[in-house]
């Protein structure tokens, strides 16, 4: 058996809503093998978006851990942990969240940029990616110059371009219409086998979760198999 790349374990989160406290995750545990693919299935609502988020270290859970690599996200200093996610996660959301002023091609080199990697080392690298997920002819159109298929092609490229060890997309077909949606989920699929991915795909789409490894259900702020 593969090791484990991700653990969450004993996972509480809540939020306060209009003076009342609403318990999204309640020690909810998961263990994600290195290489494996895993769908999060549930109602609308019922917390995936805020389980993908503490498990990517875009939100600190209320108790505890979460350990990605051997990295402690939920003990790590603001500083340690906005390193560790830049370099290892990559997202992908229901919406895309492109910079509307720069190109496809600018949008994908962002992540390598904020590293620090010189645009002459960049450009390749973004412009490769974007050739792979079938967009070598859209490299300088801007989101608002491409389909929403295209756009979330780009999205893909984007997380993808620093080679993380986990990929977390939250309804990444959700705005799609079936066909593209369809070819969106071929597209992730082969890059978790070309790059050898860790993933976890919240979505409503069972076609699409049951082309995993494995199906969940967040179900009561926790996660039981389907």
């Amino acid at each position: 058996m593969s090791e484990v790349l991700l653990r969450a374990a004993g996972i509480d989160k809540s939020y306060v809503v209009a003076g009342q406290r609403l318990h999204i995750l309640r020690g909810l545990d998961l263990d994600v093998r290195r290489g494996e693919i895993v769908a999060i299935m549930g109602a609308s609502g019922v917390g995936k978006s805020t389980l993908l988020h503490v498990l990517g270290g875009l939100d600190r859970p209320d108790g505890g851990t979460v350990t990605v690599d051997g990295f402690d996200l939920a003990a790590a200093a603001d500083a340690a942990l906005v390193a560790f996610r830049n370099r290892h996660v990559g997202f992908v959301f229901q919406f895309h969240h492109l910079l509307p002023e720069f190109s496809a091609l600018e949008n994908v080199e962002m992540p390598l940029r904020i590293a620090r990697v010189p645009a002459a080392a960049a450009r390749p690298v973004a412009s490769r990616l974007l050739e792979r997920v079938g967009l070598a002819a859209r490299l300088t159109h801007r989101p608002g110059m491409l389909s929403g298929g295209e756009q979330q092609r780009v999205a893909v490229a984007r997380a993808l371009v620093r080679q993380p060890s986990l990929l977390l997309a939250d309804e990444p077909t959700g705005s799609l219409d079936e066909q593209t949606g369809d070819d969106l989920h071929a597209l992730l699929l082969d890059m978790h086998r070309e790059f050898g991915l860790t993933a976890i795909l919240a979505t409503h789409n069972p076609r699409l979760a049951d082309r995993c490894d494995r199906v969940l259900r967040l179900e009561a702020g926790r996660l039981v198999t389907t």
